[in-house]
């Protein structure tokens, strides 16, 4: 018997974790008759490419892992690749709380695995191997004649097999690899399914570390743990820092990123001490503070010490060798537009190396989506299951976040225009949320070429701000960002000076141009001086802005 375990990431950049863990599992738990092969994708494909690879293994069991981003295209294939010698099994969070909905509107769907899978998966091959009861198959759901079986999603009480064979290993390719060391979270926040996992399963300490040596071995330069709260066992938490830092550079590459999940609010001075001698680079760390509203957070039943998250967030900040990521969600009860506004300005002016603005999704088991008297909130039919309206919050409302979320991510996010961030945020003291709103709303969200970006953002600042200081900073941000000797039209003057200081360049020779080397050179009428740059090395992805003493 032949199966396929079917992943489709986001993004090729993305490996997946849960047909691996399948794939080992099945090698020790199932009949030696049933062979198992995983068959990657992503969701842009290119569709006929994805069915031919998958119908050429002539398979006889098709499964896929099922997520808000691709349950979309996986029902777009299973429905074409069912046929009566086929069986289409379905798993994942996306499924593992709606078994009875999938199976009643998709007839091609065979059977749903729900909750964990690595004993339940080997479990239902030997099944259909062996032709043996299927009722005995754990968290499976399934359609008898018109009548469908539910089980209910199975959480083990046992350590998973390592998922790090030699064919995820081959398979990487440098991709973005992801590693937990548990499962679980000892939270119950109501937009999120973790906390329903029974508690939090600890790794064996000496399991994780094994698997932190074997990934940043295997060629992939940003390794994620998908620990949902990874610092909710300080102790813990602390020895697997400590590991990765002592052993950076030696057993552990020195070019190797380790992402991780935590609590802010739960750091202690002895965790800085420890964090402050990672080498740069090393960590970084995402923060989920969804809101500074407390009525909000206490709504969702998250447990967070605001105060003592800001100081710590600021403390990490001022480390100066840790990437920082916090998010906020849009959407959360009790939280207003005003109140947003709030929480986003406050998480702004922490200084993150970046914020993000999600927006509120109603999961399938989330207990935010199956209570809605308790939450009233409006929310999208289709995946991903945006609220698109609340008590507190307008579609217009919601509308505008959108344009503050585009905002950020293109003007702020993208790291393109930090001259022209110092200059809107810090030397004129703009109110950050008010700003990106209006930005993003005069921008509009279509995309468009970086040129008339910047033709955008000049005309909607050069209103109340001195044109000359803002045409150096967004020259600056475009002549260090992107390797051109052209600049956006907006951004170019008629000024027969430019020839005189290209030409004092040439006639220094610190100054001199290289032989081979693109060189972009202006004029900086705000600050009053000639700038020129090289794109012959980038530090940090940018290129170094030069500024020349230059009478203009």
């Amino acid at each position: 018997m032949k199966v396929l375990i079917v992943s489709l990431t986001s993004q090729y950049i993305h490996s997946a974790l849960a047909p691996w863990y399948l794939l080992e599992a099945s090698k020790y738990n199932c009949n030696s008759g049933i062979s198992v092969k995983v068959i990657e994708g992503t969701i842009n494909e290119n569709v006929i490419d994805v069915l031919n690879r998958i119908d050429n293994e002539k398979a006889d069991v098709i499964s896929f892992s099922v997520y808000i981003w691709n349950v979309k295209k996986v029902l777009s294939l299973a429905r074409q690749l069912k046929n009566d010698n086929v069986k289409i099994v379905l798993g994942g969070p996306e499924v593992s709380y709606c078994a009875d909905k999938i199976l009643s509107e998709n007839k091609f769907v065979d059977f749903i695995l729900s909750g964990e899978g690595e004993e339940s998966f080997p479990e239902l091959l030997n099944a259909f191997y062996n032709d043996t009861d299927l009722s005995l198959v754990n968290g499976l759901s399934y359609r008898n004649n018109d009548t469908v079986f539910l089980g209910q999603p199975y959480i083990s009480k046992n350590v998973p097999v390592c998922p790090y064979g030699d064919e995820y290993l081959k398979s990487l390719n440098g991709r973005i690899s992801y590693i937990e060391t548990s499962r679980g979270c000892p939270f119950s926040c109501a937009f999120c399914l973790s906390g329903r996992c029974g508690g939090v399963r600890y790794f064996p300490i000496e399991r994780a570390k094994s698997d932190i040596i074997t990934l940043a071995n295997s060629g992939s330069k940003i390794i994620k743990f998908v620990d949902r709260t990874f610092n909710a066992n300080r102790k813990r938490a602390y020895e697997i820092f400590s590991f990765i830092i002592s052993n950076y550079g030696n057993t552990i590459p020195s070019n190797i990123c380790f992402h991780f999940e935590i609590a802010g609010d739960l750091l202690i001075n002895e965790d800085f001490e420890l964090l402050k001698t990672a080498p740069k680079g090393a960590i970084q760390f995402e923060i989920g503070m969804q809101s500074f509203n407390e009525r909000t957070l206490e709504a969702v039943n998250r447990k967070t010490n605001v105060e003592k998250l800001k100081e710590n967030i600021l403390h990490l900040i001022s480390l100066k060798n840790i990437h920082i990521h916090i998010d906020l969600i849009a959407g959360l009860p009790y939280e207003d537009f005003n109140s947003f506004r709030d929480s986003f300005n406050t998480a702004f002016i922490l200084k993150a190396d970046m914020l993000q603005l999600g927006f509120l999704k109603l999961l399938h088991g989330a207990s935010m989506r199956e209570d809605n008297k308790k939450y009233p909130l409006e929310y999208s039919d289709e995946p991903p299951y945006e609220v698109v309206a609340t008590p507190w919050l307008t579609r217009n409302n919601i509308e505008m976040l959108k344009a503050c979320e585009n905002a950020l991510e293109r003007f702020v996010n993208s790291g393109r225009f930090s001259y022209t961030n110092k200059l809107i945020f810090e030397d004129q003291g703009r109110n950050p949320f008010d700003t990106l709103t209006q930005l993003g709303m005069f921008t509009g969200c279509e995309s468009c070429s970086l040129s008339e970006y910047v033709d955008k953002i000049y005309n909607f600042f050069a209103v109340g701000c001195d044109n000359n200081l803002l045409r150096d900073a967004l020259i600056c941000d475009v002549a260090s960002s992107v390797k051109s000797n052209v600049l956006p039209s907006c951004l170019k003057v008629d000024d027969k000076r430019l020839s005189k200081f290209k030409k004092s360049l040439e006639l220094n020779e610190s100054t001199k141009k290289k032989v081979g080397v693109m060189r972009n050179a202006f004029l900086l009428y705000g600050e009053g001086c000639g700038a020129y740059v090289d794109y012959d090395a980038e530090v940090n992805s940018k290129f170094k802005i030069n500024k020349i003493k230059f009478d203009i």
